[in-house]
């Protein structure tokens, strides 16, 4: 879990930054290297090495028998409008909206599979068109008072129009929004960084990525490390919690009462796991009131441990739910910081009675990356390396898993840490045949869906807490010393297309729309990049 990342060291590549203040990676104390790129700048070829891409041998350490089709690629025309369920599987790689949401990017990862990245196009030589200065806020570390810039992980913006009921407001004209270290979530214009709504302030630090209602009411949904999940209106003239769910709503709780993950919300339920190590279900019961705001009238439906006694026996207890949850078919997934993985059957849900857990799996270690899911239902779940035991040893950091085999699910698995207190920590991306993964140690691996053969490796400066987004063909990975780089997925090989100085250490997620870029830094900046 974050909380105990390792201490990390920058690699010596030859650069020289100047040095101010605090950077916290999880609870990695670095020194914060201040912005280097000014609005303007244009993207170049970096001064330091150029990234390294080899295609090595494979480093497989489990492969049971393989499927015997290949790993399917995402279909872009079939009507997703005839599913019964909550989500249809085939929905997987492609925009919310294709499911009756609003349009935009609105949660991280963009859809209820976690697979969706974005609208391109992606800008062919981008610039910092316009900067925005996020500022640091404290936060306690272990009992002790840290400096926290910028935005961090996961901290995907969200894209989406304005509240349709506001008449101050052009709808056909698109809000940018992110939580970040400033302990706001910040809403700006994204062609010109002016502010189009006051900045809504939580009590503590926004790690993870805002969730925009998806059916079209004016909330926004966000964690923060102030102990609460908050619903908040946006259609008055600033920002208004409707309701905050308390880390101790239901009992008992393990590890803190942070809140990472970013919401989903289907069928007017919120889903939603929190650093207390419990999932919860609420149903909103939104509407508009007589005079025509927004109302929510909340209840909590269902609350789960995210632990079990196995589990327990076999690890700490510090167990927390740091990723987002996914949903495909009727089934909800997410693992925790002891590695266990889990399915919980919703079909019955609507009907009044509770989930229950259709499948589990021990993957041995922390797993805060969010789980992702193809159009098959298959399970794409990575994890870190902190305990060393000996599961983890056995499986490594990466695989796939086929829950429709609760007994022997694993397809595949593959070794990707550098010793202990490495491993993965980014989510990773699924495009064709492909699996993206981002390691801590700074390796981008790319790997045969169907296999897990790996089939390329890109080296960046570590650690890479990025989760890679893939638009068009075109891979955006940012590294540790504040580039961002594009790659073309094209080739057998990538390329590098181009490469930008921001400054920092990019740990947050980019959103791309409309050929733009909108990412944070540790260095207290947020970029927005345009040709």
């Amino acid at each position: 879990m974050t909380p105990f990342g390792p201490t990390w060291l920058p690699k010596a590549v030859g650069v020289v930054v100047v040095i101010a203040g605090l950077l916290v990676v999880g609870n990695r104390v670095l020194q914060d290297p201040v912005a280097t790129q000014q609005a303007g700048a244009v993207a170049t070829t970096p001064s330091v090495d150029a990234p390294t891409i080899t295609t090595p041998a494979d480093t497989s350490i489990t492969t049971p028998p393989p499927p015997t089709a290949a790993a399917p690629t995402t279909s872009t025309t079939a009507d997703l409008s005839d599913f019964a369920g909550w989500v249809n599987p085939e929905s997987s790689g492609r925009p919310w909206s294709d499911l009756g949401a609003v349009e935009g990017l609105l949660t991280f990862r963009g859809n209820p599979t976690r697979t969706w990245y974005g609208r391109g196009p992606v800008p062919s030589q981008p610039r910092v068109a316009w900067t925005f200065d996020i500022g640091c806020s404290n936060s306690p570390v272990g009992g002790e008072s840290k400096q926290w810039c910028g935005s961090g992980w996961t901290g995907q913006p969200a894209i989406f129009h304005p509240p349709a009921n506001d008449s101050s407001t052009n709808q056909a004209a698109w809000w940018l929004a992110f939580g970040a270290y400033n302990r706001k979530v910040n809403f700006l214009d994204p062609h010109t960084g002016a502010e189009v709504l006051p900045a809504y302030a939580t009590d503590d630090i926004i790690k993870g990525t805002i969730t925009i209602d998806p059916d079209g009411f004016p909330l926004l949904y966000t964690g923060s490390r102030d102990n609460f999940y908050h619903v908040v209106a946006l259609d008055r003239p600033e920002p208004v919690a409707l309701w905050k769910l308390a880390a101790d709503a239901v009992k008992p709780t393990l590890w803190n009462n942070d809140w990472d993950g970013s919401g989903l919300i289907i069928g007017d339920y919120l889903f939603e796991g929190g650093e207390n190590s419990r999932l919860f279900i609420v149903k909103l019961n939104r509407a508009y009131g007589p005079d025509g705001l927004v109302t929510v009238a909340p209840e909590i439906v269902f609350s789960a441990a995210g632990w079990d006694d196995e589990l327990l026996a076999a690890v700490d207890p510090d167990v927390s739910i740091e990723n987002s949850v996914a949903i495909s078919g009727d089934t909800l997934y997410f693992a925790n910081s002891g590695g266990l993985v889990q399915g919980w059957d919703l079909s019955t849900l609507k009907d009044g009675s509770d989930p229950e857990r259709v499948f589990r799996f021990w993957n041995g270690d922390d797993t805060d990356a969010s789980i992702v899911i193809d159009d098959e239902g298959m399970l794409y779940v990575v994890n870190e390396y902190e305990r060393g035991n000996a599961r983890a040893k056995e499986l490594g950091q990466v695989m796939k898993l086929d829950p429709s085999n609760p007994d022997n699910p694993l397809l595949w698995s593959r070794e990707a840490n550098s010793g202990l207190d490495s491993g993965v920590w980014a989510t990773p991306a699924l495009t064709d045949d492909l699996v993206i993964v981002a390691t801590d140690d700074g390796r981008v691996l790319g790997l045969d869906r169907a296999t897990g053969e790996e089939r390329w490796v890109i080296d960046l400066p570590g650690p890479l807490w990025q989760s890679p987004v893939v638009i068009d063909d075109v891979l955006i990975q940012g590294d540790c010393e504040g580039w961002l780089h594009a790659f073309d997925l094209t080739a057998s090989t990538p390329s590098t297309k181009w490469s930008i100085e921001l400054g920092g250490c990019i740990e947050s997620t980019p959103a791309v729309w409309d050929g733009w870029i909108y990412v944070g830094s540790r260095n207290g900046t947020f970029y927005a990049l345009a040709d």
